[in-house]
C-alpha cells in the first residue's frame, strides 16, 4: 500500500494520523516529550558529527573526534529508536510499523542498519578509516531523509490538530 493510499479512505477523504483515542494517548504520555527532546539533541549531534566527518575525509585529520561523534550519534539513534517504539506501543498498541508511521519506521530500519554496519566495521576493523566514514555518511544521508519524513508527519499532525482545535502535538522522532 502506498503512502497516499495509507492516508486515503473510501470516498477520497484523508484518514487522520490519529484516532481520537490515539491522540488522547499521544498527548497524555511522557514518551511524546521524550521524543520531542531527543530529536533535536540527535540532530545537533548529527550536525556536529557531519562537520567532523567531512573534516576527516577532506584533510585526514580528526579521526578520533569524528569517530567519537559518530558513536555519540549512534547512541542517540538507538535511544530514540527504543523510546520511539515504546511511544508507538503506548499510542498505537504496536511496537513498530503502526499505520500512521509505517514508512517512517521502514526507513528508520535502514538508518539503523547503516549505523550498525558502521559500528561493525569499526569494531571488527573492516575497511580503512575512510571507508568506515563513508558508511557513516551513507547512514547520515538516510537519516536526513528519515528526519524529513518525520518533520512532514509533524506538520501533518499540527494541521490535523488545528482542524480539531488542538495543538496537534506529535512525536519528533528522528532516527
Amino acid at each position: 500500500m502506498s503512502a497516499r493510499e495509507t492516508r486515503t479512505i473510501a470516498g477520497g477523504a484523508r484518514r487522520p494520523l490519529y484516532t481520537a483515542d490515539e491522540r488522547r494517548r499521544r498527548d497524555a504520555t511522557a514518551w511524546t516529550t521524550v521524543q520531542a527532546v531527543l530529536a533535536p539533541v540527535q540532530f545537533f549531534a548529527f550536525a556536529v558529527s557531519l562537520i567532523l566527518i567531512v573534516r576527516f575525509l577532506t584533510t585526514g585529520q580528526g579521526y578520533v573526534l569524528a569517530t567519537g561523534s559518530i558513536l555519540i550519534k549512534t547512541g542517540l539513534l538507538y535511544a530514540i529508536m527504543i523510546t520511539g517504539s515504546i511511544w508507538e506501543k503506548v499510542v498505537f498498541g504496536k511496537w513498530l510499523f503502526a499505520r500512521s508511521f509505517f514508512w517512517e519506521d521502514v526507513f528508520s530500519m535502514l538508518v539503523l542498519a547503516l549505523q550498525t554496519a558502521y559500528l561493525g566495521a569499526l569494531l571488527f576493523g573492516y575497511g580503512t578509516p575512510g571507508q568506515q566514514m563513508l558508511i557513516a555518511v551513507a547512514a547520515y544521508a538516510t537519516y536526513v531523509i528519515n528526519a524529513m519524513q518525520f518533520l512532514m508527519k509533524l506538520r501533518a499532525a499540527r494541521l490535523e490538530g488545528a482542524g480539531r482545535g488542538s495543538p496537534g502535538r506529535s512525536p519528533a522522532v528522528l532516527a
